[in-house]
């Protein structure tokens, strides 16, 4: 018999989809070098110096390789369990504004008619993100990332998911189609312009660097909106000018989610444009059903 799948349809209301990356676009640095690296004894240069040397030697996926890395470097100092790896995630530094973001710009969007749904979509640890106050807080509607499988003592044994820069993009025909669940093949199937949830052009993603550019550039030529951030402490803007110069990223901020800040403004114009176009589509939609049905021309 097959699976049931639980699949979302499209709302009465316009629906905003804004999909982060999470290291160094909510968070200054990768999860795993905010204590997990340090705790097993390693340097943070040489843990991923030797987690690409094991990628590059057995040709094997980058994110597994450190994912290997993570589990291998644990032995003989502590077990990597979930509960293990939601206590680093809730130690992990976020970006100024960040843990407010969620619900202030959910709350926007529903004062002017819009559901703004949020979407992680992240090549990091999907247990440690779990551990954020957001995730605890039910904030995100999803979290796509990488994650280990767990035995029956909850000890992680091998990778259940490993998300890199070019798979990211499923996630975002998924969330286009109200597909969700990531064992659902009903993703790949044809969906009618009135049957998708959420298209392209209400799909905001946030992202900091290279590993982000299949998804923006997707956004991007869709008509969606592909935003790069930077670290506002180090003003370092060379990537999101690269970005922005390639046609990747419609729009570049720093990564300060405070209420007022540039980011903030961006989204909530993106909120405002995201319901006067849906008004129009609807009409479109319409008038093109109407005149299908007409047999005199």
């Amino acid at each position: 018999m097959e699976n049931q799948f639980k699949r979302k349809y499209k709302e009465d209301l316009p629906v905003l989809a804004i999909c982060y990356d999470f290291d160094k676009t909510l968070s200054p640095n990768d999860m795993q070098a905010q204590g997990f690296i340090q705790d097993v004894g390693y340097d943070i240069g040489k843990f991923w110096k030797d987690s690409n040397k094991v990628s590059r030697e057995n040709e094997m996926d980058s994110n597994l390789a450190y994912m290997f890395k993570m589990v291998e470097e644990a032995q003989g100092n502590f077990i990597v369990s979930k509960k293990t790896l939601a206590d680093y995630g809730s130690k992990v530094e976020l970006f100024k504004g960040v843990e407010t973001w969620f619900k202030r710009i959910k709350e926007y969007g529903a004062q002017n008619g819009v559901i703004v749904e949020h979407y992680i979509i992240s090549s990091g640890i999907k247990e440690m993100i779990e551990g954020t106050t957001m995730a605890k807080n039910n904030e995100f509607e999803k979290i796509f990332a990488s994650s280990f499988y767990f035995n029956e003592r909850g000890v992680a044994k091998w990778p259940a998911q490993a998300v890199n820069y070019t798979n990211k993009t499923q996630f975002l025909f998924r969330i286009s189609k109200g597909v969700l669940d990531v064992n659902d093949q009903s993703v790949n199937q044809f969906f009618s312009q009135d049957e998708i949830r959420v298209p392209f052009r209400n799909i905001a993603y946030i992202g900091d660097s290279d590993t982000d550019i299949p998804c923006m550039k997707l956004v991007n030529t869709n008509g969606g909106h592909a935003i790069g951030v930077y670290n506002p402490n180090t003003e370092d803007t060379s990537k999101v000018f690269r970005m922005i110069k390639e046609n990747r990223i419609r729009y570049f901020t720093p990564a300060d989610y405070s209420e007022g800040t540039q980011i903030d403004k961006l989204i909530k114009a993106i909120i405002l444009k995201t319901k006067v176009d849906e008004v129009l589509e609807d009409k479109h939609i319409n008038d093109t059903k109407l005149a299908n049905q007409n047999t005199k021309y």
